[in-house]
């Protein structure tokens, strides 16, 4: 997919999830949990720091700031959606749609930043 017209998704993560981006090899994200039924990317990295230092943190002592490509013609599927206030936006993705969107991801999974206590 190289070359094909993208949308940057960014992504708070936590240690379990980011051995699990590591093992495909930084080109899929895993499975969602049964009681995790939407798969949110956000669409800044401002927000994605704030996720990860307000419950990654917190929750696992560190968190993560990743950062990927998603061809557009499969974003544009997905409408933008306000999370809450002025800046909070992430796209909403069933998770039954999750595998879709790792094989429209360009390039691989990237950790941009590190949040410790």
């Amino acid at each position: 997919l190289d070359g094909v017209p993208s949308t940057t998704l960014w992504r708070p993560t936590g240690p379990q999830e980011l051995v699990l981006v590591e093992a495909s090899g930084w080109h899929r994200w895993p499975q969602r949990l049964p009681d995790q039924p939407i798969f949110y990317p956000v669409t800044t990295r401002e927000y994605a720091e704030r996720i990860a230092r307000e419950w990654n943190v917190p929750a696992f002592g560190v968190g993560y700031v990743t950062r990927f490509d998603v061809a557009r013609a499969f974003m544009d599927r997905f409408a933008v959606q306000q999370a809450g206030g002025s800046g909070l936006t992430e796209w909403w993705v069933p998770a039954e749609e999750l595998d879709d969107l790792n094989d429209h991801i360009v390039g691989t999974i990237e950790v941009v930043e590190e949040i410790r206590k």
